[in-house]
């Protein structure tokens, strides 16, 4: 718990300080009273339904926004801002992971301690989150009050500096102990007139320099020198873009916005900065005073810089003097320089351009190493890891996140989020992958236990409307609005099927039947469906009879049933064994959006335009139940919106449904920010996730914010956010640089598609800002089944030791604690299994599966773990049979698990057996040679077989 309180009045705070003791004793006696509960009954069965089912779990497809990249310490992982959230991908495990934690508005600026262990994360306000990323949580919230520019830390870890304004701040760092105000303003550094723009450190933490949008750059130092005078360095004519200090030494690089390169040498060495006198004593009392008094926050020492200093001042003092300038642009085809970063130790230079194309030069000398264009938008950060090994580029415009090794000259990670916002999603049957359609035509499919994209088709010559998987998970369909359904082939990566109608027509939905023969989709300008048959590609029929155009497709998964949803307020299933003709007419009283079976094929959930959710026995056309969602959806507020958001959220409804894989609840979401869990048997609502806390995007304000009216309107029809990037600044009557047609704007929160994954253990749903996972929250600390007044961890354990293994482990599952129920299924012997498995209740044994599959993930006995799964599929496969719906969920995390180990595996293996292979090579050519030594050969013919030989393993490795 914190407190944050500021009492004025000495006296009231003596009172409260002295009054406090004496509530403790009274406090402490009333928690450690007993309390009286009548006594529990023999035989509990309960079980407690969890306060969060769900918890977010990863954020794919987007990897960057906006904002500075940055390694870790190691170099092996890289931390982009995405959004108002951070992803780190480890560029060794090939991983990607999203902290569970978010700023209020988009992050701009991200400044890692040299130990790797905090992070201070800036948004566009100027609102800062200290994070800790080992423990991946906030330690503390600081309020700058303006948009800060970068902020850096000193490499000794002790100071950090900030600018914003025309002025640079530094701070003590948060340190290992505990403090009250984690953010301590130590110096406030003025000089520039302009706006601030970038900071760099010496190595000693002793100077930093500030580079400003004056074309001047500061160098000022973290202590007082006595040697040492701030004044600006000039000799450019645009934006400083970055500075860098040389290594171990006071000569500076500065860099401007037109591609111009400063080199400025220092007289005086590092070790050469005097310390000043200290200070009057008088003034060191008055700060203790001041620190003790800790009511207001302190302001800091105040240090003023001189842009012109006199020849008196300048005497005896450090100076400055530009050796050499250089120009990126002598042949006149690069656009403006946007971004820089520099490696100290190996003198490299990396430069990035607006138009795409990046530099790479070796300093001083200014020799170019390397140029290559990686993006036709600008380059709006660098990053440059430990070893100088691995450049990071951010792309903004496009959503590109690229690291390149600039000596082998070939790509770490290439990743690409979709252009603009994603549309429609599917998991495979499996859950392993997931397939994302986006408004820019692209269809992506992401691995969802890296987080990474490893396949992209770009096909499709307009936005894609729906994307789905047949049911063997090899074959990916999307529709699209360029009038064709495309298959795409997983094994090979290619589009191995086209589909298209007769004539011209958009297609806004798409379904495929559980075989994978048959595929459906409707179109939104002919209102009719159209049903190709995969294998041959033909055109079997087209099906009309809607009055408008069609919303959405569902195939009952255990009929030939198709249910299609229209805006004429129907809902028509078509009998595919009947020559497709219309089995049944469901009339609603608004325009229908979403229809979706339940996984057993028995109920059918329709959203329709007036908020509702019904739920209809679809075998005799009889409503059963409804939901009115259209409370729930709690719309909120656009910047230009002229009623309330509670009025607003009277004309919307859900856009997108899906069951979950047991059936028993149902996700929907729409044009809000919200995502509903209702229990279908019951018809309530269990859960609402927030899916997003970004104000960066409209439609997040619940009530309008006055500050923002005026009396000529909403502040928000001014675009103040045109003069950055590549747009023109308004404040600048006559400037012509810049693009005319650039907007600031704000995407509005939305979601568009959601998902369910046949494991039962996370869902997925595509929004505004990306596409957003969550999982099952693992850490419930009590969850018991059938719980027993004998049930306890020291009988468990006896049982145990008595060798009852099969007792042992229900037991366990009753108590249901997981680490427990680890001790004691790996407490039983190999040679034991099969008869503690034969022996176990069949209500137990799809327990012991669906710990199986969670086992699977986290533990390294794969053997062990694998013969229990054997076992019991083995042994108990026929009656799983019959209750193969309910099981299929638990069967296909099991599989997830023991795929995702033998591809790991499988891999292993392979490297290892090309090593052998090859080592065996090298020994033989080896045993060659000694032999050619001892007895004379034709070299021609050592030569011819010691390449046979290693044409051979070569030839293995390939084959394996």
């Amino acid at each position: 718990m914190k407190f944050a309180y500021r009492v004025s009045d000495r006296r009231l705070r003596r009172r409260v300080a002295a009054a406090l003791p004496s509530l403790f004793p009274a406090l402490l006696t009333a928690l450690s009273r007993p309390l009286s509960l009548p006594s529990p009954p023999f035989l509990l069965s309960c079980r407690f339904l969890p306060r969060h089912p769900s918890q977010f779990s990863g954020l794919l497809g987007t990897v960057y926004r906006r904002g500075n990249l940055s390694f870790t310490r190691d170099g092996s992982a890289l931390i982009s801002p995405v959004g108002n959230r951070i992803s780190v991908f480890d560029l060794k495990n090939n991983k990607c992971e999203t902290y569970p934690l978010a700023t209020r508005l988009n992050i701009v600026c991200v400044g890692l301690s040299p130990d790797g262990s905090l992070a201070i994360l800036i948004d566009e306000e100027g609102a800062a989150l200290l994070v800790s990323l080992i423990g991946k949580c906030v330690i503390h919230h600081f309020y700058f009050h303006k948009p800060v520019h970068s902020v850096s830390f000193s490499p000794d870890g002790k100071k950090f500096v900030i600018t914003k304004d025309n002025v640079a701040l530094m701070y003590h760092a948060p340190g290992k102990k505990r403090e009250f105000n984690a953010f301590v303003l130590d110096k406030t550094y003025y000089g520039p007139y302009d706006e601030t723009t970038c900071i760099d450190w010496t190595d000693d933490s002793k100077c930093f320099a500030v580079g400003s949008k004056d074309m001047s750059t500061w160098v000022f130092g973290a202590e007082r020198w006595a040697n040492l005078i701030y004044y600006s360095l000039g000799g450019h004519k645009d934006v400083i873009v970055a500075c860098f200090f040389e290594e171990n030494s006071l000569d500076l690089y500065t860099i401007s916005q037109d591609a111009a390169l400063c080199v400025w040498q220092c007289d005086t060495e590092l070790d050469g900065l005097k310390p000043r006198p200290p200070k009057d004593a008088d003034r060191e009392k008055n700060a203790e005073k001041s620190d003790e008094e800790f009511l207001e926050e302190p302001k800091g020492e105040e240090i003023h810089g001189k842009a012109n200093p006199s020849e008196q001042e300048t005497r005896d003092k450090v100076k400055y003097s530009r050796v050499a300038k250089y120009f990126f642009n002598k042949e006149g085809d690069f656009n403006n320089l946007t971004s820089a970063a520099y490696h100290k130790k190996t003198h490299l230079l990396v430069t990035g351009f607006a138009s795409g194309i990046f530099h790479l030069h070796e300093l001083p000398d200014f020799n170019l190493i390397h140029s290559l264009s990686i993006s036709d938008q600008r380059i709006a950060s660098i990053s440059i890891n430990c070893t100088g090994d691995w450049i990071a580029f951010g792309c903004s415009g496009l959503g590109q996140l690229l690291v390149w090794e600039w000596q082998s000259e070939s790509y770490v990670l290439k990743q690409q989020g979709h252009f603009n916002s994603m549309v429609s999603l599917a998991y495979s049957p499996d859950g392993q992958y997931i397939v994302t359609g986006g408004e820019d035509g692209k269809v992506k499919v992401w691995n969802t236990s890296s987080s990474f994209c490893f396949v992209t088709f770009t096909e499709h010559t307009s936005g894609v409307t729906a994307v789905t998987f047949t049911s063997n998970g090899y074959v990916i369909l999307s529709a699209s609005l360029d009038g064709t359904v495309r298959a795409f082939d997983l094994h090979r990566y290619r589009n191995f099927r086209t589909f298209t109608s007769p004539r011209p027509s958009q297609f806004s939905c798409l379904a495929v039947d559980s075989s994978g023969e048959i595929v459906s989709a409707g179109s939104q300008d002919s209102f009719e469906i159209f049903i190709w048959s995969m294998q041959s590609g033909r055109l079997l029929d087209v099906l009309s009879g809607h009055e408008g155009p069609i919303s959405s497709l569902s195939f009952n998964p255990m009929k030939s049933v198709l249910a299609s949803a229209s805006w004429d307020k129907t809902v028509k299933l078509w009998d595919m064994l009947d020559s497709w003709r219309t089995k049944e007419t469901l009339i609603l009283n608004s325009d229908v959006l979403v229809v979706a079976f339940r996984p057993d094929g028995k109920e059918l959930a329709v959203a329709a335009l007036n908020g509702q959710i019904t739920f209809w026995d679809h075998e005799n056309a009889v409503q059963i139940g409804s939901i009115e969602g259209r409370h729930d959806l709690q719309m909120g507020r656009k910047e230009l919106d002229k009623i309330t958001a509670k009025q607003a959220a009277k004309g919307k409804s859900f856009t997108t449904l899906c069951y979950s894989a047991d059936g028993q609840s149902i996700l929907a979401g729409g044009l809000s920010k919200f995502v509903c869990i209702y229990n279908v048997k019951e018809q309530i609502l269990m859960k609402k996730f927030e899916i997003s806390c970004n104000f960066s995007l409209d439609a997040m304000e619940e009530y309008l914010d006055r500050r923002k009216m005026t009396e000529f309107g909403s502040m928000a029809l001014i675009d103040e956010g045109g003069g950055g990037e590549d747009g023109v600044a308004i404040p600048l009557p006559g400037v012509k640089t810049g693009d005319m047609s650039y907007r600031h704007f704000k995407p509005e929160i939305r979601v568009t598609c959601l998902r369910f994954s046949p494991t039962g253990r996370s869902w997925a749903a595509t929004t505004t800002e990306g596409l957003l996972i969550y999982s099952l929250d693992s850490g419930l600390i009590f969850d018991p089944f059938e719980l027993d007044i004998d049930i306890t961890p020291s009988n468990i354990h006896k049982t145990l030791h008595q060798k009852e293994y099969t007792m042992a482990i229900i037991m366990a599952f009753k108590l249901n604690e997981k680490k427990l129920i680890q001790e004691v299924i790996e407490a039983v012997p190999s040679n034991e299994v099969d008869v503690v498995c034969s022996s176990l209740p069949d209500l137990y044994v799809e327990k012991v599966l669906e710990f199986l599959a969670s086992a699977f993930e986290r533990s390294c006995h794969l053997e062990f773990y694998l013969i229990w799964a054997h076992k019991l599929l083995m042994l108990h496969g026929q009656k799983l049979k019959t209750r193969s719906v309910k099981l299929l969920p638990v069967i296909q995390f099991l599989q997830k698990s023991i795929q995702r180990h033998f591809e790991d595996v499988s891999k292993l293996c392979e490297w290892n057996i090309y090593n052998i292979k090859y080592a065996l090579a090298i020994s033989q050519q080896r045993g060659m040679k000694r032999l050619a030594e001892e007895t004379p050969v034709d070299e021609d013919d050592l030569d011819s077989d010691s390449d046979y030989l290693m044409q051979e393993a070569h030839k293995d490795n390939l084959s394996s």
